[in-house]
């Protein structure tokens, strides 16, 4: 389970950038990145990311079920083989947390590393905890 106290957010970003090398290991490109920190000042801000919520709206509407739960890790994954693109899950999301990874045309979310998340990981501050 991922932890967040924006209360030791420096904003400095640190976990967008290990979220980006994380995920997209073709080539690191920081706008690719699943955490998105919203600034609320200049040395404070929010790391959001996927919730992987217990009533996932994201895995509701998915008329393929492309998403679902790995109960094991406890997070809700994309299968990318049963995905049709027709990002109803993106809509669906209430929290922006999904997303569209261009150019790849593939919907893309937090899947916390596969129980390893680089952005808590790297957090310098201890904002972001990930507790098995």
């Amino acid at each position: 389970m991922m932890y967040v106290n924006p209360s030791k957010c420096i904003a400095c970003n640190t976990c967008q950038l290990a979220c980006a090398f994380a995920q997209y290991s073709s080539g690191l490109d920081p706008r690719k990145t699943r955490v998105h920190v919203y600034k609320m000042g200049e040395d404070k801000g929010v790391p959001v990311l996927c919730l992987q919520c217990e009533e996932a709206a994201c895995m509701k509407v998915c008329p393929t079920n492309a998403l679902y739960r790995n109960e094991k890790l406890g997070i809700v994954e994309i299968d990318h083989e049963k995905c049709i693109h027709c990002k109803m899950c993106v809509a669906a999301c209430p929290f922006g947390n999904i997303m569209v990874d261009e150019p790849e045309k593939q919907v893309g979310k937090c899947d916390l590393c596969h129980g390893h998340p680089m952005c808590a990981m790297f957090c310098p501050t201890g904002a972001l905890q990930y507790r098995a």
